[in-house]
């Protein structure tokens, strides 16, 4: 970005350097202006704009974020248009819980893959919510694209939320990254595991990191070796003597984290065929219409039913709570109904 150039965005602000402000670092004071006027920037994409030559101090471009201005030095900064993310918007169905300015609420079905990766390149969450916001997205790091603070296996179901804004984003990552301990975030996902357990609750504590043989799973292992994990657990509904409905509530959020802590229980999930592989032969053991409901899931039997979150722009409490989808609907039943 030349200096030329700098002046091409749209002008957002211009303010003075105050008596108490000067000796600040730019950075810091661009972030005290933009909280005034509730611009909706965080500081890193503050550090990017200047960075990128679109701040001013005095009619000179700043590229410096440790400069400290002077007092009575007018300071003016612009934000360019956001760019288009590299993902293509497609046209591609949603079952959308709830949506206002800065956020959405989806009920994701199971399939949809949360992200672009290798593999699948289109087909994706983003690539949906592209489509369906369009012009909604305000730009999150200058990207014109949803904010994702959260995701779902693929064949995870049930609700998550993505920001449109840079203000909802940033607050969103912020209440994900606090997992609750302060704030009012809540996520509960309704399981189906093998076996009885032999208490009525509990929590698993246990941290998780990669499977030292096989990198693509994950697994309990040392403190110091993963990240720290605990998952609340709680009876729902027995189906002696088979299998359990089980609610778990997350206190952290770690990859695979449901099913490796189930697993470790020595309860993996039904539909599991990377933690639990072995139970095949107690599924083979059913009557055909338990087995038929376990082949018409073809996935792990893993939904989030509840998500709740205070606003990050309005701070409204917000609480968000999904049925079974009919696959598991559909498993519950047989499980209910069968008699060994």
């Amino acid at each position: 970005m030349t200096e030329a150039d700098a002046d091409d965005g749209p002008e957002i602000s211009a303010f003075a350097v105050g008596p108490e402000e000067a000796g600040q670092r730019l950075d810091k004071l661009l972030a005290l202006h933009a909280a005034r006027e509730d611009l909706g920037l965080s500081r890193t994409r503050l550090q990017e704009l200047i960075g990128d030559g679109f701040v001013r101090v005095d009619g000179a471009v700043a590229s410096n974020p440790n400069a400290k201005p002077k007092e009575g030095a007018r300071v003016l900064f612009a934000v360019p248009p956001p760019v288009d993310a590299t993902p293509l918007p497609e046209d591609i169905p949603l079952s959308i819980v709830f949506e206002d300015d800065d956020l959405i609420v989806i009920d994701k079905p199971t399939g949809l893959v949360v992200h672009p990766a290798p593999g699948h390149a289109s087909g994706t969450l983003v690539n949906a919510l592209l489509h369906h916001c369009a012009d909604g997205l305000s730009g999150i790091g200058g990207i014109r694209r949803p904010g994702i603070v959260h995701r779902l296996d693929k064949d995870t179901t049930g609700l998550m939320v993505a920001a449109k804004s840079e203000r909802a984003h940033r607050g969103l990552a912020d209440i994900f990254a606090d997992h609750g301990r302060s704030g009012s975030l809540v996520r509960e996902y309704l399981a189906g595991v093998w076996t009885l357990p032999d208490r009525s609750f509990g929590t698993v504590d246990a941290a998780i990191g990669r499977h030292p043989h096989h990198r693509e799973r994950m697994a309990v292992v040392r403190e110091d070796k993963g990240r720290h994990a605990v998952t609340h657990w709680a009876v729902e509904e027995k189906f002696p003597p088979v299998a359990t409905l089980m609610r778990c509530r997350l206190e952290t959020g770690r990859t695979h984290q449901i099913r490796v802590h189930m697993a470790d229980l020595g309860q993996p999930l039904i539909g599991d065929m990377v933690y639990g592989a072995g139970f095949k032969t107690k599924a083979a053991a059913l009557d055909d219409a338990c087995r038929d409901a376990i082949a018409a899931l073809g996935r792990q039997a893993l939904h989030a039913a509840v998500l709740g979150f205070a606003h990050p722009a309005t701070g409204e409490e917000m609480l968000f709570e999904s049925p079974l989808p009919p696959d598991m609907a559909g498993l519950v039943e047989a499980l209910r109904a069968y008699r060994p």
